[in-house]
């Protein structure tokens, strides 16, 4: 017995959202871990290292940020760390553009250039938000 071709094209875009759910999940999975296990309290997920050098990386106060979002409190998780909340829609328009193209069957492939100056402007924004969260002006950035 065959399929006919409408069952099989259904078949296909479940198996093409597989990918886009999985990485649902884990974000999901994620954020309810942070949410049951409070990463404002001290040692509760570890150390990080580059607090333990005396440093700010761009991902310190992440997890916080996620737990605070979490609990709807998008002021202490902009205050935990900036940078993440202000990339969140970003990555949900990428995430969106991703998820669209598998059940479509039509991928978004962005031009070579656009990510060639994306990944640039990405490395030179983390630099930037490093160097100032870790000086006097910018201590208002450190989580």
């Amino acid at each position: 017995m065959t399929l006919a071709p409408a069952a099989v094209r259904a078949t296909d875009r479940w198996r093409r959202m597989v990918p886009p759910a999985l990485v649902a999940g884990g974000v999901a999975a994620a954020t309810l871990a942070l949410h049951l296990r409070d990463p404002h309290q001290q040692g509760s997920w570890g150390m990080c290292p580059t607090a333990a050098m005396g440093f700010w990386c761009p991902g310190c106060g992440g997890l916080r940020a996620v737990n605070d979002l979490g609990n709807l409190r998008v002021l202490d998780a902009a205050s935990s760390n900036l940078l993440f909340v202000a990339s969140i829609p970003v990555l949900a328009y990428l995430f969106y553009r991703w998820s669209a193209g598998r059940w479509t069957d039509r991928r978004w492939t962005p031009s070579e250039r656009s990510m060639n100056v994306s990944v640039v402007l990405l490395g030179v924004g983390l630099v930037a938000f490093t160097v100032l969260r870790n000086t006097p002006a910018g201590a208002w950035l450190a989580p």
